[in-house]
């Protein structure tokens, strides 16, 4: 792909992740790496317009339902698609259902824009993440199969060691940090042919290990505040996305005044 491809408007699709949770602003909303990345298109393109279809929670049916066909309509020179991970994450999962509605979602998309662009999505290194990682395999391995049927890029960003790192995860241990979120942005960045600014990949310093005290503090402080109301929200059938709105409906101009501060 040409260092100097040009790209003129971004459609983003998906659930908390494309959203961009944990990297929070100041004023309580999140940016993420769809966020930095439609900054640092729009400084290299003129006009470049932008939109943020993605809601925190949300399953890969409502993102077939609620937000594909939106995201096709705008006819955009890329788009990305990450779904289907918080289904993996129920206690029930019907990976025949998750595939079929993503393959749904590709067949609609990859027609109606430039370049889809598709992500085997990170994971933290622990416990949790060894109970799903089979059903996270699965699913990601059905990204590939559909990214190579329809001309799709595929970002590996499981495959990242450094995306492991706790030290990248937010104290919900589900969401990004900033720093997580910056390098994925230039993963896409350089996965769409653009210049690289810097290894993505690049592991962090050594970690300084703390004590077994405040390790176990930190798992009670985790265990009350996120992991319990989780929880609650799967068995109850709720989502922490239930009535919330994209933060960015439709494609239009990325403005100077939209560009994320620096954290």
């Amino acid at each position: 792909m040409e260092m100097n491809a040009t790209y003129n408007s971004f459609v983003a699709v998906g659930d908390s992740f494309t959203e961009g949770m944990s990297d929070l602003l100041p004023d309580g909303s999140y940016r993420g790496w769809a966020d930095l990345l439609a900054a640092r298109l729009a400084a290299r393109t003129p006009g470049f317009r932008y939109a943020n279809l993605a809601v925190r929670g949300k399953l890969i049916g409502q993102i077939v339902e609620e937000q594909v066909d939106l995201a096709a309509a705008m006819k955009a020179d890329v788009v990305t698609l990450v779904g289907g991970l918080n289904d993996t994450l129920r206690p029930k999962c019907d990976m025949g259902r998750v595939r079929g509605l993503l393959e749904e979602a590709v067949e609609r998309l990859a027609p109606s824009c430039g370049r889809l662009v598709l992500m085997r999505s990170p994971g933290r290194n622990g416990p949790v993440m060894k109970r799903f990682r089979p059903r996270m395999e699965e699913l990601f391995s059905y990204v590939d199969e559909l990214a190579a049927r329809h001309g799709a890029l595929v970002i590996d960003l499981y495959g990242a060691e450094v995306l492991g790192d706790q030290r990248m995860w937010d104290v919900d241990r589900l969401h990004l940090t900033a720093e997580g979120h910056r390098r994925v942005a230039e993963a896409v960045w350089q996965a769409l042919g653009l210049a690289a600014e810097e290894d993505w990949r690049a592991p962090l310093p050594p970690a300084v290990r703390t004590g077994w005290v405040n390790r176990r503090a930190a798992d009670v402080r985790f265990a009350r505040r996120h992991l319990g109301p989780w929880i609650g929200r799967r068995l109850t059938g709720r989502s922490s996305g239930d009535g919330r709105p994209a933060k960015r409906p439709e494609l239009l101009p990325y403005l100077p005044a939209d560009e994320p501060a620096c954290s």
